[in-house]
């Protein structure tokens, strides 16, 4: 265990060391938020959280590769080549972004070209295990060039909007990718019927990304001293990119972050039903709905953490690729009803 903690307490201190600095940076340059309309924090407070988030995880995953563990894919190289490069393009965008505070578009933009950089780099959905089938000669499905492509877009697309949108409280997006590191880390170290060897040189990259969550998060929970800013969005590319380079881990990274994905697909439609663009600004996330219900900053961060706990836990001990679909197609049925019900709640209330 010693690579896997000697990357943990490198990208943790280096967290915890910048984001004093990245606090003191963001309010000298003036990338901070003040109060007013959707934002309830009390203060000036900088959003420069993608600094020490970057340079913690960065800095943790080039030096884990002159760690001593197998490595047994030839591609690797190419995929953290690629996960690197990507995070420096959204990073940079996303500092350009909170200084200037460019229009949604350019950000859907900057999306596309990192997805783009992804895919040369063989961050793909190009197969994965076949749920319905645990026949030899139909248990893998392979995707051609014109299938994971779109696929992979969307994926990694649909990651960086979720753990964007998912920063609306102190610490939340922050706690949760830290939850998500977990539990990908356990799934890259075990073993499987579908995972006959362990992925130890992959697992180091999600211990980085876990001291690098939680070395910020002590300035980042409630009540925050930095925020995210654009760190949602770079957080939003590394889970994306891990849940590809661990083996396609479609079925953990879904249950993991269920929550907050359905709520962005509820958001969606929700607004394209109400005559609003989907990028529409409001008070209409899950966790805002939460608040507005009476529940604390603290206590919702805690919710959302468990619950991807749980789902994470579910994710590890269930092993059936048919169990999984079912579990995946039960908890999905259960978030939207919840969302719906509190959605009425919060309609009731208002009215």
């Amino acid at each position: 265990m010693t690579p896997f903690a000697l990357t943990f307490l490198i990208a943790f201190a280096l967290a915890f060391l910048f984001t004093p600095v990245a606090r003191r940076l963001g309010l000298r340059l003036g990338i901070s938020d003040v109060p007013g309309g959707r934002r309830k924090h009390t203060g000036i407070v900088s959003r420069l959280g993608a600094l020490p988030l970057f340079i913690a995880f960065n800095v943790a995953a080039v030096v884990s590769l002159s760690m001593d563990v197998p490595r047994l894919d030839p591609q690797e190289p190419i995929r953290l080549a690629g996960l690197l490069s990507g995070g420096v393009f959204v990073f940079v965008y996303g500092l350009i972004d909170d200084r200037l505070d460019l229009k949604p578009g350019w950000q859907f933009v900057a999306q596309f070209i990192a997805s783009l950089i992804a895919i040369a780099s063989l961050i793909i959905i190009e197969r994965f295990n076949n749920p319905l089938s645990n026949q030899p000669a139909n248990r893998l499905i392979v995707l051609e060039v014109w299938q994971y492509i779109p696929l992979t877009i969307f994926w990694m697309m649909g990651m960086m909007n979720t753990v964007n949108w998912l920063d609306g409280l102190d610490g939340l997006a922050t706690g949760v990718a830290a939850i998500f590191s977990v539990f990908l880390f356990i799934a890259m170290i075990r073993t499987t019927p579908d995972q006959p060897q362990p992925q130890l040189s992959i697992a180091l990259l999600p211990a980085a990304l876990l001291g690098a969550t939680l070395g910020f998060l002590p300035f980042n929970f409630y009540p925050a001293r930095v925020f995210l800013g654009s760190g949602a969005l770079y957080l939003g590319f590394v889970l994306g990119s891990l849940g590809i380079i661990g083996g396609a881990k479609v079925f953990t990274v879904l249950l993991i972050l269920a929550v907050p994905i359905l709520d962005v697909a509820w958001l969606i439609i929700n607004r394209i039903g109400h005559g609003q663009a989907p990028t529409h600004g409001g008070r209409d996330h899950l966790h805002f709905r939460l608040l507005d219900l009476g529940l604390s900053q603290r206590a919702i961060v805690i919710l959302y953490c468990t619950v991807s706990a749980v789902f994470g836990i579910l994710a590890l001990v269930i092993e059936g690729r048919l169990i999984k679909l079912i579990t995946l197609g039960s908890v999905a049925g259960v978030i939207l009803a919840a969302l719906a019900m509190i959605s009425r709640r919060n309609v009731v209330s208002r009215r």
